[in-house]
């Protein structure tokens, strides 16, 4: 590389008067190569730095330069605007010593820098002195502004007198003005950043570090953030970290348009302070808390403490108390604890817990202490009354007494106690009563009821509603005991009962998890003729009713038994009689429509038949239907039986009826014979019991006096090429040369690939598929029959007995001139005369040669 010379010139501006003095200094120099020619419109990269003491000294500040060369060599640039390599331009403290300015040019632009050059700086631009050393570089003016970036203070006033050392005062009337005003323009300054910061390093009492006063109704400080904090107090000690008071006005006062008015709060788990303490001298509310919307007047929440605690030494005083002049409750008590309660009353003494009590209401709408549960769907108990002490013998733990007259007309008023279940989907009791008890001494029971007067009853169970199903008395024992034991001990009866409706004077019955019996009568005298149930109706009911109501039953409902040597007509275990004209004299109904037990099963051991049926009239001897997806009948041999599933026979020779008649309206198989068997044939058909036609277990059909079919040709299924909607019977079909086993239509005359045509109705369809293949998209191709075929007067008009070949038309076929034909292209002979212009079909007795 050439050697380039460098002649460089520093010019340094001077920047007085009263104007603000940029950080910069003005750089030029000129360019020249090797051969002393100047470099002209040039690109060139200077590498400034500036060096404190000597050539070699401390790196305080470097840059890189880039610009471009005049016509005359000349490029101008100006340090402290170039990209900063290391240092602060603007923090050069230029009057602590002298400083030297290195050079480093690439003049290809880039940074191969191949020139260097040192030099001092003999003088200071006067401005950059004036900044840094305190000069006063010319008269100070208003309003000034300066951008300095600085880390040290940049503005400071020191007063050892009593004066202020700063002081702003603006005289103008306008909205919103400030005397003295500090900014922090980032919008992400770093913690603690302040506008404005007052520091008050006195350490005695009544110091002020920052002081707001005003002399109007206005605010002596005023603090306002978006998210922050508008005014923050801190007491780094035992000091008050915000203290308000006033003589006569409000200390402090917190308002809010949509958040917290005021919030205070303790972060320390060990701070057992008081987060607030409010206290006063005087007579009145120390803490006076109104709502007029639907909030809470006091909220209060703790841990394990007392959410609330109210003490009071004074007999006419109260720890809490609750005033309610409307329709709201005077104290509630929440909870959501399982264990705690929500309100408790204790009593240490001979008092009361808890005392509630109507004091001047005389309309009886009043309760002295009400207990509800279910409100909001909730649940649990509306009250519960516990005594713990076993040896507490003369206190009832619960007592109810009224010296009331009660009220005749209405059983639901005026009584010591009511207790009341008001839902109609309930299954709790309004009354439960339990005894834990070894003893069964008088009166230990879980209701005891007496009747100590000459009149009244000792117990009284009364369902009350007409339309009500349930019963007014259930009693039940899970022990050997009875479940009532009734005695009179006069002439009154044990047990009385009496019916004025539709139900049942006695209803007994043994619920599932029983084995006793649901009632039990008997006659033990031999001589006793009557019977021992008698039961009959006149009205439409049943006479009597009986069922196992077990899933997993398996005795019946109904059992009889006769124990008899004779058949005479009417021994039987069950009798049935239908004297009427209508009727059954016996009905077998399995109504579940998921149940898989027969309606009826009969059984014998003997040599008798299971069910014999007789119609003496035009009915049937046994008619059987299905609604669902079973048999209408089912004949089945077990696999240890050797009988007949099922056998039809007529033996009257002047009956022409057929023995079995069978017939469908649906889509399935009219009859189905299905052979499961290792060997046998599928059916066999007899004439005077020798066999004329058989269907063996392989499916071949063997036929003693041959077949007949109504087909007029002998088929075999072929695939087609392309789709075989294009194809239709009568079509010519020729032997595809581009797939195995298929057929395409006839196009050309004299084919010697001819196989058949598309036949209309086959007696015989031969197909390599297995019966139950479906054969869409094939077609039937005969070979040999009398067939109805295309064709066309491309050879001539056609004669009966004609030969026929292929044609040039598609699927069509011509009268052959026999000097023409060859082996193989005669599709067979017409049997129609046919001389239309037109493509028609005709009867062919096809047989290809």
């Amino acid at each position: 590389m050439k050697k380039i010379l460098l002649s460089l010139g520093i010019m340094l501006g001077l920047f007085m008067g009263h104007a603000q003095a940029p950080e910069k200094m003005s750089y030029q120099a000129v360019m020249r190569n090797g051969s002393g020619q100047l470099l002209t419109n040039q690109a060139i990269a200077v590498k400034v730095s500036v060096l404190q003491g000597s050539p070699a000294g401390t790196l305080v500040y470097s840059e890189r330069l880039t610009g471009n060369t005049n016509a005359n060599g000349l490029i101008s640039m100006e340090i402290g605007t170039g990209t900063v390599l290391s240092g602060t331009f603007a923090a050069i403290d230029w009057p602590v010593g002298s400083y030297y300015l290195k050079t480093e040019t690439d003049p290809a632009g880039g940074t191969n820098y191949t020139i260097a050059g040192t030099s001092q700086l003999l003088s200071v631009p006067y401005a950059m002195y004036a900044k840094s050393a305190g000069g006063t570089g010319g008269n100070f003016t208003i309003p000034y502004t300066n951008t300095v970036n600085n880390a040290s203070t940049l503005f400071s006033l020191i007063n050892d007198g009593d004066g202020t050392s700063v002081e702003g005062v603006n005289n103008t009337t306008t909205s919103s003005i400030a005397s003295v005003r500090g900014i922090v323009n980032s919008v992400s300054p770093g913690g603690f950043s302040s506008g404005v910061r007052g520091i008050n390093n006195g350490t005695g009492g009544l110091g002020v570090g920052v002081w707001g006063s005003q002399n109007g109704s206005g605010w002596g400080v005023y603090g306002v953030t978006p998210n922050g904090l508008g005014v923050y107090g801190n007491s780094s000690a035992n000091g008050t970290g915000v203290y308000a008071n006033s003589n006569t006005g409000t200390g402090l006062t917190a308002t809010s348009n949509n958040g917290v008015a005021a919030s205070m709060s303790i972060f320390n788990n060990a701070n057992n302070n008081s987060v607030l303490n409010a206290n006063t001298v005087g007579n009145g509310t120390v803490i006076n808390v109104s709502s007029s919307g639907n909030g809470a007047g006091v909220i209060s929440s703790t841990g394990s403490g007392f959410a609330v605690h109210g003490i009071t030494s004074a007999q006419t005083s109260a720890g809490i108390i609750g005033d309610n002049n409307g329709a709201g409750e005077a104290v509630v008590g929440r909870t959501t604890s399982d264990i705690a309660g929500a309100v408790v009353g204790r009593n240490d003494g001979g008092g009361y817990g808890v005392r509630g009590f109507v004091a001047t209401n005389a309309t009886g709408t009043g309760v002295g202490v009400l207990g509800q549960v279910g409100l909001n769907n909730s649940k649990g108990r509306a009250g519960r009354f516990e005594n713990f002490n076993a040896t507490n013998e003369i206190n009832n733990v619960f007592e109810v007494e009224t010296n009331g007259n009660g009220n005749i007309p209405d059983n639901t008023q005026g009584n010591a106690a009511s207790f009341l279940v008001d839902n109609t989907n309930s299954v709790g009791a309004a009354v439960r009563g339990e005894v834990n008890t070894i003893f069964g001494n008088f009166g230990a029971a879980g209701i005891f009821g007496i009747s100590s007067g000459t009149g009244g009853r000792a117990g009284l169970f009364y369902a009350s509603n007409p339309a009500g199903n349930g019963a007014s008395l259930i009693a039940l024992t899970d022990g050997n005991g009875n479940a009532i034991t009734a005695n009179a001990g006069k002439d009154g009866n044990g047990v009385e009962t009496n019916v004025d409706g539709a139900g049942n004077a006695i209803y007994a019955w043994v619920p599932t998890f029983s084995e006793g019996r649901a009632g039990r009568f008997e006659i033990f005298n031999e001589d006793n003729e009557n019977d021992v149930i008698s039961v009959k109706t006149v009205g439409n009911g049943t006479a009597g009713n009986f069922m196992v109501n077990r899933t997993t039953g398996t005795s019946p409902a109904v059992k009889g038994e006769v124990n008899s040597m004779f058949a005479n007509f009417g021994t039987a275990g069950i009798y049935g009689l239908s004297s009427g004209t209508g009727g059954y004299a016996g009905l077998f109904y399995s109504s579940n429509a998921s149940g898989n037990g027969p309606a009826l099963l009969a059984l014998t051991d003997g040599n008798g038949n299971g069910i014999t049926a007789n119609a003496g009239g035009t009915g049937d001897g046994v008619e059987a239907s299905c609604d669902g997806n079973g048999n209408a009948i089912s004949g089945f041999i077990p696999n240890f039986g050797t009988g007949k599933a099922g056998r039809f026979a007529n033996f009257n020779n002047a009956n022409g009826q057929p023995v079995v008649h069978v017939t469908t309206t649906g889509t399935g198989s009219t009859l189905l014979v299905n052979h499961q068997g290792p060997s046998g044939n599928i059916s066999v058909y007899q004439s005077a019991s020798v066999n004329v036609a058989r269907i063996n277990k392989a499916g071949r059909g063997f036929f003693n006096g041959g077949t007949q079919n109504s087909g007029a040709d002998v088929a075999e299924v072929f695939d087609v090429e392309g789709n075989s909607s294009e194809y239709e019977p009568g079509d010519i079909l020729i032997i595809s040369t581009d797939s195995d086993r298929t057929v395409e239509k006839s196009s050309k005359p004299y084919s010697t690939l001819v196989a058949g045509v598309y036949a209309t109705k086959p007696g015989v369809l031969l197909t390599e598929e297995n019966i139950d293949a479906d054969l869409s998209g094939k077609v039937p191709m005969g070979v040999i029959g009398v067939i109805p075929t295309k064709v066309c007067l491309e050879g001539g008009k056609i004669k009966r007995g004609d030969l026929l070949v292929t044609s040039s038309k598609p699927g069509t076929a011509m009268r052959a001139n026999p000097r023409k034909v060859k082996i193989g292209q005669v599709i067979g002979k017409a049997l129609q005369d046919y001389d239309q212009n037109s493509t028609g079909k005709i009867k062919v007795l096809v047989n290809i040669k």
